[in-house]
């Protein structure tokens, strides 16, 4: 996981995805909505996003959910640029031309989305990933990229346990704070309106905080937000974990103060 402390681009409020991979390269619209209508997801051309004669967005139907595709834009390629280190990736690179190749899918839900739609926009994503052989998924209310095949393969085991992929979902950066290294969460406010922040003990790597701030996280993804302070054992003997929920700057989201505490 890349690490960096500018966050210069602010993520849109409304969440979307972005499939890249040769597979699209020069995708024109018309292809586009050839594909998606023998996909059966019924598309139906949309004005275009900046009312200036830009390219057709589609609306798209997947059971009862619907969603919108379109070629991505030039603020959603800044979001999403690989070089800035305000961008996360987890274990992949980005080809030089990566900006051709783009396109983004965005749920329609009005409100906080509901889990069950969530569920049923990654259900389709992994559709497109195989029909487009996309290689790399962007998701960006956590303004990360992952491997687009490593997502299927998470979406299918969600289909078993039940449980969100959430390091698709979630990004955790580590930075500097005012009393030494912590490792903050992005993306999982998206879920339950609350991030969680993480002082580093000493001698923790980075693996060592994701794996238990994953843990979290995917609780308060499932359950839902942390409203009160709380102690609770954690992964190793003797290990406890202190969570104290804290109010957000204007503007942003609250956050989950959590502590890691030996010997309690």
């Amino acid at each position: 996981m890349e690490t960096g402390s500018s966050d210069a681009v602010t993520a849109p409020g409304v969440p979307f995805a972005l499939l890249a991979g040769a597979g699209l390269i020069a995708v024109s619209p018309s292809q586009m909505e050839s594909a998606l209508r023998h996909m059966g997801l019924q598309p139906e051309v949309m004005a275009s996003g900046d009312g200036d004669g830009g390219e057709p967005a589609f609306r798209l139907h997947f059971g009862g959910l619907r969603f919108s595709a379109v070629r991505a834009d030039a603020p959603q390629l800044r979001l999403a640029d690989p070089d800035d280190r305000a961008t996360s990736l987890l274990g992949v690179a980005l080809p030089r031309h990566w900006r051709d190749t783009c396109w983004i899918f965005v749920p329609e839900v009005e409100g906080r989305a509901a889990r069950s739609s969530y569920d049923g926009f990654y259900r389709m994503l992994v559709l497109l990933i195989d029909l487009f052989d996309a290689q790399q998924l962007f998701w960006s209310p956590a303004r990360l990229w992952t491997d687009a095949r490593q997502f299927r393969g998470a979406i299918a085991e969600m289909q078993t346990s039940g449980m969100p992929p959430v390091l698709h979902l979630v990004a955790f950066r580590r930075r500097d704070g005012a009393a030494g290294e912590v490792v903050t969460t992005r993306g999982l406010a998206a879920f339950a309106g609350q991030e969680l922040e993480a002082p580093v003990p000493a001698g923790w790597d980075m693996a060592a905080m994701v794996q238990r701030l994953a843990r979290l996280a995917l609780d308060i993804m499932i359950n839902g937000p942390v409203a009160r302070a709380q102690q609770t054992p954690g992964l190793g003997g003797g290990e406890w974990v202190a969570m104290t929920p804290r109010g957000g700057e204007p503007g942003a989201p609250a956050t989950l103060f959590v502590e890691f505490l030996a010997g309690r």
